[in-house]
């Protein structure tokens, strides 16, 4: 489905096993099934140890500070709500307790491909019968999709990426039929996957932007409300790529510009990424349109050269957080489930925040990887809240983000998230006097800090820990 990440280093073997033992089993059974017994209060309220307070005036977490985000922020928020981590994932169809296990992590969001040559085996037949079973698979858990309009077809231009007015007109007509068939779904239309890398026989950039062009237009005649992105432009992040579709006027019909920004070096160097990049829409978008980028893919593979699945976890949490903090307001993590090994690309069956066994009649019915519980944690410490701004505590390299209560009260309510990229550390975070709860990256009750006079003193890791007032 996803195109093989040949481009990263095949230097280290698989940590997994090393770092999964005997007690680690028997405490993700007991965590996962309570996990999934409390999933549907845990966006009704907080847990008892982390409640709502009124946020401190008159210091780094103030009143002013938190009165909230702007209007247009806050419209393209609730285009991409729920504001979860999501995940890549490739089937349509759910193994039995797969999706109970996903959901308890607190997932809201999926991405899969909606396959041209599966759903158009005649030429003007379509079958989507396997989407609308992965909708329904997806309804009961409150899971929106992404889907991929993407790939070739045998029955148009020899099997390659649509290149002539025929071809490209029968790629619209089948993404207009899918649009339509499910209209209303609250599901995110991504103008294929990669085409910088994928597309056939050799990427083409005028190519891609006169059929993204041609689907964008009959997308808007059809189906005007129904949120339509691209190009999910690959980890080469060929920004000229993106500019010919830009200068073709996309941004008429692109509600967002979606990118995949692989790297094997620390999120936040995506930071020069991403401000490149909103230079550029800025520069092509429409009077008055507001273009949100969203990242649709991006990942971390355990066997790259200095990583294991501890510091996969580390970078899971820390990659979406980054996102926020550069106006990213959707994220979806490559990918739920590891690949099958593959000797030629050991990379790509290492992506997943869970194992590749299945096991049938037993929950958890795969074996998580340190990943999973960090991005249980992440978001279910963070629902219900939005990101309003980065604290200062120093250094470049220290992180310490504040994140408000949805909704408009009296109270102010807020959570904050800390780390570092640098070596250990203490940092004081401006707040006022009181008792914090604090909690690791992997959702560990960690002794409660107290803030003085100057504020909260906290040692900061290479690994978010969670803050919250008594």
């Amino acid at each position: 489905m996803i195109t093989s990440r040949s481009f990263v280093l095949r230097t280290q073997e698989p940590k997994g096993n090393k770092v999964f033992t005997t007690f680690h089993a028997l405490f993700l059974l007991l965590f996962c099934l309570g996990v999934l017994l409390l999933a549907p209060s845990m966006e009704a309220q907080d847990s008892p140890s982390t409640q709502d307070v009124t946020a401190p005036a008159g210091s780094g977490v103030s009143s002013a500070e938190t009165e909230g985000i702007d209007e247009s922020s806050s419209r393209i928020d609730a285009l991409f709500a729920p504001q979860t981590l999501g995940l890549n994932i490739h089937s349509t169809s759910a193994l039995p307790g797969e999706m109970e296990m996903m959901a308890a992590s607190g997932v809201r969001w999926i991405r899969t491909d909606l396959d041209w040559a599966s759903t158009e085996q005649s030429k003007g037949i379509y079958d989507f019968s396997a989407y609308d079973r992965l909708m329904a698979t997806l309804n009961p858990y409150g899971i929106r999709a992404l889907l991929i309009l993407d790939y070739a077809n045998p029955l148009y231009d020899n099997g390659l990426s649509p290149y002539d007015d025929v071809g490209r007109k029968a790629f619209a007509e089948w993404a207009r039929a899918a649009v339509c068939h499910f209209a209303g779904r609250g599901i995110l239309w991504e103008m294929y996957n990669e085409p910088d890398l994928t597309w056939t026989p050799k990427p083409n950039a005028e190519d891609y932007a006169k059929l993204a062009l041609t689907v964008g237009q009959a997308l808007h005649a059809a189906a005007s409300n129904e949120i339509y992105v691209g190009p999910a432009l690959s980890y080469l992040m060929k920004f000229s790529f993106l500019e010919t579709s830009l200068k073709a006027g996309l941004l008429q019909y692109w509600t967002a510009v979606s990118v995949h920004p692989y790297r094997q070096t620390p999120p936040e160097t995506v930071e020069s990424d991403y401000t490149t990049l909103h230079a550029l829409i800025a520069k092509y978008a429409p009077p008055g349109k507001q273009i949100p980028i969203i990242c649709s893919e991006w990942g971390y593979s355990t066997v790259w050269s200095g990583f294991d699945e501890v510091k996969q976890a580390k970078f899971l949490a820390r990659e979406w957080m980054t996102n926020l903090i550069n106006g990213i307001p959707f994220t979806i993590w490559y990918d739920w489930r590891n690949d099958p090994a593959n000797p030629k690309d050991p990379e790509e069956a290492n992506f997943g925040i869970v194992l590749r066994p299945y096991h049938r009649g037993r929950m958890p019915v795969f074996n998580p990887k340190p990943a999973y519980f960090a991005a249980t944690t992440v978001n279910s410490f963070l629902v219900g809240y939005n990101f309003v701004k980065r604290i200062e505590v120093g250094s470049k390299n220290d992180f310490v983000l504040l994140f408000k209560k949805d909704g408009s009260t009296a109270e102010r309510r807020f959570r904050l998230a800390a780390w570092t990229e640098d070596a250990d550390h203490p940092v004081v975070i401006p707040v006022e006097r009181g008792t914090y709860s604090d909690l690791s990256y992997l959702g560990k009750s960690l002794p409660p800090l107290t803030a003085d006079s100057r504020g909260l003193t906290i040692t900061l890791v290479d690994a978010p820990q969670y803050l919250a007032p008594e």
